[in-house]
């Protein structure tokens, strides 16, 4: 399992040594979650902070975008070079358009389903994209419950890959901790994103390896 702190959940006060301290502990990727108000209820950062992030950081970035207008957004953060930039299949009227572009910049494009989003709407995406992100929270806030019908949600995704396979990878967001890990890593999932449980723990290290399963 692969581990990408959500740094919604750390000191922005001191946020450089947050990042360079959870890439000590063996973050694989760093999650950037980027809200602009509109399509979530938040409004967190962007691409100059996310850009200090990126000097900050010795491990990929992998940013998500909660924003409407989402042609502008990945057009300010892909000069960062992230390792992935993700988008709201529910905000995008020309996902495979923009799948593209984001391609031909030299990033992989990922996708983002909410929890009430099902699987079925990727049929005709699932072969263009590196990764699919399913949301195990309501966008918008850190430290939320686990919402658990992501697990069959990430099953049939994996039987969606497997059948037309896809180069895919399957990535969950939301309320993730050491409890529900080994669930998720049943279910098929590459990548847990986790902020509160790592960044509110003691000890960073310990926090990541738990979800290394």
């Amino acid at each position: 399992m692969y581990v990408a702190p959500s740094i919604l959940s750390a000191d922005f006060g001191s946020i450089a040594k947050e990042v360079k301290d959870v890439c000590d502990a063996g973050a694989d990727l760093i999650h950037v979650d980027v809200m602009d108000g509109h399509f979530v209820p938040n409004l967190t950062i962007g691409p100059l902070v996310v850009e200090a992030v990126a000097k900050a950081s010795t491990k990929p970035l992998d940013i998500h975008l909660m924003v409407e207008n989402v042609p502008f957004f990945v057009d300010l953060f892909l000069p960062l070079k992230p390792k992935f930039i993700s988008f709201h299949i529910e905000e995008e009227k020309h996902p495979l358009r923009l799948i593209d572009h984001i391609r031909k910049n030299g990033v992989s494009p990922a996708i983002v389903l909410n929890p009430h989003t099902p699987v079925s709407s990727l049929e005709y995406i699932i072969n263009e994209v590196d990764m699919v992100l399913l949301m195990s929270v309501n966008p918008g806030f850190g430290g939320q419950k686990f919402i658990s019908s992501v697990l069959p949600k990430a099953m049939q995704l994996k039987e969606l890959i497997e059948s037309r396979n896809a180069k895919c990878m399957i990535e969950v967001d939301g309320g993730v901790n050491g409890l529900n890990v080994s669930d998720l890593d049943a279910a098929g999932v590459d990548i847990v994103v986790a902020g509160s449980f790592i960044f509110g723990s003691n000890d960073y290290a310990q926090a990541i390896k738990a979800l290394k399963i």
